[in-house]
């Protein structure tokens, strides 16, 4: 057996999220079809996180299994049934939906896993001070000035914080919710302001649940002190609404491969 790292995109916007859910359309269903028709061989997938309905992703990465490829004796080694091809990425972004974009797939050895061998992911929130027409679908519209300097004064309890059971989205079944964020900050854009957010991982709805309770901050609802005091609460309850999913986007995800 072989694995591999693919590398993609896509825009989230008519699916489920990443993560096959019974009966609803997923980019991880979607994939997994293209790869194993085109592959002649059952692929499964298992993915560097699982991101949320309608939320896009301008890096993620997922691996999956295959035995290697045999090429016979006197056989072209770029066939398209060679998934490090480049005629086979071609035929993959061909035969997927355009909202799915394949961007490189390549050999790691076995014990490289998409999910567990991430050392960071990076998330980007995208707001939009002006009603957004081309972007509708990739940002949300907020009305108003927001005070940053109140906001990013949070930032900084946010990289102090280790438990973020107060952004995280109850009845998730995970082990902790103890998270350790290396960057977060937001700054003003010409025509909005973008929230960025490196952590080794991330809780579901995390992102979204911080960024909502940081526009109550920009919005003069609530103060850093009130924000700390959210924090320290470990209660989902004390935090603000969730922002829209249509403004996230998953934009990196670190790995330290052998060769590095």
């Amino acid at each position: 057996m072989s694995r591999y790292f693919i590398h993609m995109a896509y825009d989230g916007s008519n699916y489920f999220g990443w993560q096959i859910q019974p009966k609803e359309l997923t980019v991880q269903k979607v994939l997994e079809q293209a790869l194993s028709t085109l592959l002649r061989e059952k692929i499964s997938l298992s993915g560097a996180g699982r991101t949320d309905t309608g939320v896009h992703a301008s890096c993620f990465v997922a691996h999956f299994d295959m035995h290697a490829v045999q090429f016979p004796k006197g056989t072209n080694p770029e066939a398209p049934y060679n998934p490090l091809s480049e005629q086979f990425i071609f035929k993959l972004n061909r035969f997927l939906p355009p909202d799915i974009v394949i961007h490189k797939i390549h050999e790691v050895p076995m014990d490289m896993h998409a999910r567990y061998s991430a050392t960071h992911r990076t998330y980007h929130y995208h707001i939009s001070s002006v009603k957004p027409l081309y972007n509708r679908n990739y940002s949300h519209h907020v009305y108003g000035e927001l005070d940053m300097a109140s906001i990013n004064e949070c930032c900084k309890v946010i990289k102090e914080t280790t438990d973020f059971t107060s952004f995280a989205k109850l009845h998730s079944n995970v082990k902790t919710n103890n998270c350790i964020v290396s960057h977060a900050s937001w700054r003003k854009l010409e025509q909005g302001y973008l929230f960025e957010i490196t952590a080794d991982r991330f809780l579901r709805n995390m992102v979204r649940s911080i960024t909502g309770t940081l526009l109550d901050v920009g919005r003069g609802k609530l103060d850093p002190d009130g924000f700390k005091m959210i924090v320290e609460a470990k209660d989902r309850g004390k935090a603000g609404s969730s922002a829209p999913a249509k403004g996230l986007f998953l934009m990196e995800i670190g790995y330290k491969f052998p060769e590095d």
